[in-house]
């Protein structure tokens, strides 16, 4: 369904309001940002609107190199997120590659149980799915569904790492010029991120110290 009348004037007065702050501030920003683009970051996310990464992380266009999809999503076929990581990484040489989660993911909310979502959003979610039903144990032990949503957004994260370290692109990367990997799940009730570190025992991740 199309935006509102109202909601589509919103963001077209929006986007002029914005473009004359920055040219007032920088009056060759868009001339230079014109010319070309060399981020150095390609960052993983979730579609869900409350979280905008330039936004959030108090970034300016040409920064971030962007995939957002229905709960930060990789898989192995899927050759929409394959083609932005192919180029990110062997063309633009990003020097770090970010897999952002987030609390109250509607995707892993969704995907702690099985009800019926439609033909697309339940193939998109079977690896999250599949996700839930191999660490069983572990997220029915957590207190209620909240935690066991961000428990399973952590570990989503964790397998979009590891689905990353396959990418052949990323493999050479890694190798060749040191690029690196980061997890991070955005709590949207705080407006924070915490950064994601492998755990070298146990099976998930935990969150760095503060």
């Amino acid at each position: 369904m199309s935006l509102s009348p109202d909601a589509l004037e919103r963001i077209v007065a929006g986007n002029k309001i914005y473009a004359r702050k920055i040219i007032e501030q920088d009056p060759q920003f868009f001339k230079t940002l014109a010319t070309s683009q060399s981020p150095e970051i390609l960052w993983i996310g979730c579609a869900d609107s409350r979280v905008p990464e330039t936004t959030v992380c108090d970034c300016k266009p040409g920064d971030i190199f962007v995939h957002r999809n229905i709960a930060n999503c990789l898989h192995a076929d899927d050759l929409n997120a394959s083609s932005v990581i192919e180029y990110a990484t062997a063309y633009l040489k990003v020097k770090k590659i970010v897999v952002c989660g987030h609390t109250k993911c509607g995707g892993a909310n969704a995907a702690l149980g099985d009800a019926d979502l439609g033909p697309t959003l339940n193939t998109w979610l079977l690896p999250l799915r599949e996700l839930r039903r191999k660490h069983k144990v572990e997220l029915e032990s957590l207190v209620d569904d909240d935690a066991k949503s961000i428990r399973l957004a952590e570990l989503n994260v964790q397998q979009s790492l590891d689905v990353l370290r396959k990418h052949p692109t990323v493999s050479k990367a890694i190798n060749e010029r040191g690029l690196t990997l980061h997890g991070m799940i955005f709590d949207i009730a705080a407006g924070e991120l915490r950064v994601l570190n492998e755990a070298k025992k146990g099976n998930g991740l935990w969150s760095a110290p503060q």
